[in-house]
């Protein structure tokens, strides 16, 4: 962050004030990662302009722990109480939070900095045998040590020149043949395979295959062609089609993998809203096992977060959903996938249990479920908290099932104006589906009909 001047900074944050674009798109416009400009307006809203002057801090034991225990308190992230304190490594809160965990406040004393002190340097011992000497050698032996060390040097650059790796023995055999080639003209093939570690019958066979033709260079061609006529609309299976009533006869994969190569991808589906950001915080696990019934009110929870996109702007919503009626108990809408989001619909729907109710709350693992203000207000409620395993979204179907029908019957059979207007119709149709949408396993009621009906065998 530091080799962006303030001005620069003021200059982004002002775009994003003005309402126009996004901070998404104020990033792809500068060449910068989203996640910078969005810690800039955080640290402007909080810090004004002395949020963006360069800083260098050390910070004490007692702070680090004065921080985590705000953030604790407040139940807030490592992205707002970094903007909060004022603090630029946005990633050191969640490191100090593990810190403290393991080892206490202990862990959170800053080692000290500088160099470690040098161990005596041992003394040079002679050598058990000497070097010859240059002048009691012949013309032909020194004539043969220059040129092995020149092989040597040029080598060494044209191998560098083909990747960044610095270690020859991650280099692979073709590009190791293509060295040899460039390098034959000047140097014996046998002394250079040597110095290749390579045997003669690879050298020979790698440089057939670099020499044989490109057998699928037309299908490529034709590919291209289909999918800039129909300006990306096509993904591999009707591009495979499209080939096929030219009456060539060619496999969906094989032309699959051909995109793949040539960096083609259907532009219809935009990209979907993924939570999941790695190993942040501890994930929880599988207890619910895919099993989507339950014999009464507030035994088992699911809940998820879903994108909508109207007119350029983005709405999230986080619902809770109970699985002994499919009830939305508790739901909340932002345009933001903070936690703020997840944690307001937490505490709407915790409100709703007894005394006496433990349910299982199941989630993928989403950022927002892994962080430890979630995970914290769960036990305080003695919440039973269960994840899908990763990569797996069949773990949660129910909660997706949702949100296919509420796309389906709602947000893709209307056209609204403005976020506002989609937020205000969200809100009318989970009343819609929690009391007046009967479903057949239900037995013809609604959720809420089902739940206050007598129990009737």
């Amino acid at each position: 962050m530091s080799k962006y001047s303030e001005q620069f900074k003021l200059s982004i944050i002002q775009q994003y004030l003005s309402g126009s674009v996004g901070y998404k798109q104020i990033a792809d416009k500068h060449n910068l990662h989203h996640s910078t400009v969005r810690l800039w307006i955080k640290l402007h809203a909080a810090h004004g302009i002395g949020g963006l002057v360069k800083k260098f801090s050390h910070y004490s034991a007692e702070f680090k722990l004065s921080v985590l225990q705000h953030m604790w308190a407040a139940d807030l992230s490592c992205w707002q109480v970094a903007a909060l304190f004022n603090i630029r490594n946005r990633g050191i809160i969640s490191h100090w939070e593990r810190c403290y965990h393991s080892g206490g406040l202990e862990a959170l004393i800053p080692r000290k900095r500088g160099k470690p002190k040098q161990m005596p340097l041992p003394s040079p011992t002679e050598p058990s045998e000497s070097l010859p000497d240059p002048a009691e050698r012949t013309h032909d032996e020194l004539v043969a040590e220059v040129n092995q060390l020149r092989m040597e040097v040029a080598y060494l650059k044209k191998l560098g020149s083909l990747s960044s790796s610095a270690e020859a023995a991650e280099y692979d055999n073709a590009q190791k043949t293509q060295v040899v080639t460039e390098l034959r003209p000047y140097f014996p093939l046998s002394a250079l395979l040597e110095l290749a570690g390579m045997p003669r019958s690879t050298f020979y066979y790698q440089q057939k295959a670099a020499q044989a033709c490109d057998k699928y260079a037309g299908l490529k061609k034709q590919i291209a062609a289909i999918y800039a006529r129909h300006k990306g609309r096509y993904g591999y299976r009707r591009i495979t089609l499209a080939i096929r009533q030219l009456g060539e006869k060619v496999n969906h994969k094989t032309v699959q993998s051909l995109m793949r190569k040539l960096g083609l991808k259907s532009l219809v589906r935009p990209k979907k809203y993924r939570s999941y950001k790695g190993e942040v915080g501890q994930a929880a696990p599988h207890i619910l096992k895919r099993c989507f019934e339950a014999n009464g009110a507030n035994q088992k929870w699911v809940t998820d977060v879903t994108e909508f996109k109207v007119r350029g702007e983005k709405l999230y919503l986080s619902p809770v959903m109970d699985l002994y009626n499919g009830e939305i108990i508790a739901f909340e809408t932002s345009r933001h996938p903070e936690f703020a989001l997840v944690g307001s619909m937490l505490r709407k729907a915790l409100k709703k249990l007894k005394h006496d109710e433990r349910p299982i709350m199941h989630s993928d693992q989403g950022w927002q479920y892994r962080m430890s203000a979630y995970q914290r207000a769960l036990q305080e409620k003695k919440v039973v908290q269960s994840m899908s395993r990763k990569g797996n979204c069949l773990d949660n179907a129910a909660m997706e099932s949702f949100f296919a029908v509420l796309k389906t019957e709602f947000f893709y059979l209307n056209k609204f104006g403005s976020v506002d207007e989609l937020q205000r119709g969200i809100k009318k149709y989970i009343h819609y589906y929690n009391h007046d949408r009967i479903k057949l396993k239900l037995k013809g009621l609604s959720p809420v009909q089902y739940r206050t009906q007598p129990w009737v065998t």
